[in-house]
């Protein structure tokens, strides 16, 4: 399968890497700017600088979208229009303003889009999804997802203060960059029927124009209430989820993969003079597992999803959804 990779950062250098790992070799790399990082892996491969010559020259059956959060649709709109399955990475882009373009666009073109959201494909959060939807947990009651992490230290090979992540041109911002929680909330529990936040640039991080924090509350069509709180300042990092029923609790926490089940013996809304203990289950990662896997599991489904073998599990209007909630976040008014 012809693939054209748009974006030659960190994360388009790890869908290249996987690919190749998954025995894929006919790849066009398409790039507008002189990536951070060394070229030397990337040689041998043809090098574009103009998609549409890129498109109509190649014409692949697939683009994976790496390139920032602001161009995003700028590739997407033209290879949904040219017929091929994308993979968009998320945010799907900085604001909706063009995403009618692309769902017209997708729509005359079998609606192949996944959006990457890899935390879709992490085993103890589906593990999670599983003990939720069989009932383990009884009526989800609260949710809450803390993620923290040092912008300065994700990429330490170039300036912060240049990135993608701390400029407002190039889509970046807490709320959009960290949307993960935003999607696997969802993933997990259902739609969320309304939000609230407050979000600010409160740190002395050297930010352009937008926040570095977002505390992000949650009500959910079940009736369970919750929140997201996302930063870019924390040390050490963490990141945790903790969900709580009426028969028990899950807690997960992304930095060893382990989710912890504590199940509740006695019935709900009754007095026990005597409380029985928790019965504790605790589930881990697969022997081996690296973080790289998540992204490897989504490349494996991407190519089935462009061979037409399987719907997308993370569709265009996950993705929409996952980028409304983050907007409103941004913008308290708006929501």
């Amino acid at each position: 399968m012809k693939i054209l990779i748009a974006g030659l950062g960190s994360i388009g250098r790890r869908h290249f890497r996987n690919l190749i790992s998954l025995g894929e070799r006919d790849l066009v790399l398409y790039r507008t700017r002189k990536a951070t990082l060394p070229d030397d892996e990337l040689a041998g491969y043809p090098v574009e600088t103009d998609l549409v010559e890129a498109l109509e020259k190649h014409q692949p059956q697939a683009v994976i979208v790496a390139n920032p959060t602001a161009l995003h649709l700028d590739i997407a709109i033209p290879a949904a229009q040219a017929g091929c399955a994308i993979l968009l990475e998320k945010p799907i882009a900085e604001d909706l303003s063009r995403v009618d373009e692309l769902r017209r666009a997708a729509e005359r073109n079998g609606n192949r889009i996944l959006v990457g959201f890899q935390f879709r494909y992490h085993p103890t959060l589906n593990k999670a999804r599983e003990l939720i939807h069989s009932g383990a947990l009884g009526k989800i009651l609260t949710v809450h997802a803390h993620w923290g992490e040092y912008l300065p230290n994700w990429h330490p090979w170039e300036d912060y203060r240049a990135s993608y992540a701390a400029r407002d041109d190039l889509g970046g911002g807490v709320a959009r960059t960290l949307t993960h929680p935003l999607d696997y909330l969802r993933f997990l529990l259902g739609e969320v029927a309304s939000l609230q936040s407050f979000s600010g640039h409160i740190s002395a991080l050297e930010l352009s124009g937008v926040e570095d924090v977002a505390e992000i509350g949650l009500k959910f069509e079940s009736g369970a209430i919750g929140g997201v709180h996302v930063n870019y300042f924390q040390r050490p990092p963490v990141h945790r989820l903790e969900i709580v029923g009426s028969a028990g609790t899950l807690r997960w926490d992304n930095a060893d993969g382990t989710l912890v089940h504590l199940q509740m013996p006695d019935a709900f809304g009754a007095i026990h003079p005597q409380p029985a203990p928790a019965i504790e289950t605790e589930y881990k990662l697969p022997a081996g597992f690296e973080r790289n896997d998540l992204f490897l599991a989504q490349t494996a489904h991407f190519l089935k999803v462009a061979a037409g073998e399987s719907a997308p599990i993370c569709t265009l209007e996950d993705g929409v959804r996952a980028l409304e909630m983050a907007l409103a976040a941004r913008n308290p008014a708006s929501s």
